[in-house]
Formats: C-alpha cells, structure tokens, sequence
C-alpha cells in the first residue's frame, strides 16, 4: 500500500523540519556560548543542546507555523492600509 501525501503538506512537512534545524543549530551554538564560553568540549555542549532543541522546534513549528503564517498575512495587510 502506497501512502500519498499532498504537497501543501509535504511542504509544510519539510519546511517545519528544515527551519527548525537551521535555526536551532545556530541558537544553540549561541546560547552555548553564552552559557560556557569556548571551553574545550564545546562542540559536546552545543551538539546535545542541539539534539534536544531540534525535535522540540520541529514539533513547535509544525503546529504553529500555519497560525503564524495566517498572522503575518494579517500584519502585511494592516501595513498597506
């Protein structure tokens, strides 16, 4: 049995597992070095922060993401007017 899949979802799909990861492999590496500074492990610290913080943003931008993006549309609107 072939599961099919619509591409309004597997863009929104793709686009909530991509975001998140950009996204939070820099703001984790940044908040790391907030927190640590560069420290010899480093990379250890920033790598689990980053394996924790991914699936959590994925999760979060995929149930978020339509609201946001409807809200944006909104905003964009006002600002013409």
């Amino acid at each position: 049995m072939k599961l099919s899949m619509n591409l309004a979802m597997k863009h929104r799909i793709l686009f909530a597992i991509l975001m998140s990861l950009v996204l939070t492999f820099f703001m984790s590496a940044w908040v790391t070095f907030l927190n640590v500074g560069l420290i010899e492990g480093f990379l250890d610290y920033w790598m689990h922060a980053w394996v924790l913080a991914w699936p959590a943003a994925g999760v979060i931008s995929f149930i978020s993401g339509p609201g946001i993006h409807r809200f944006a549309h909104y905003l964009a609107k006002t600002e013409q007017s």
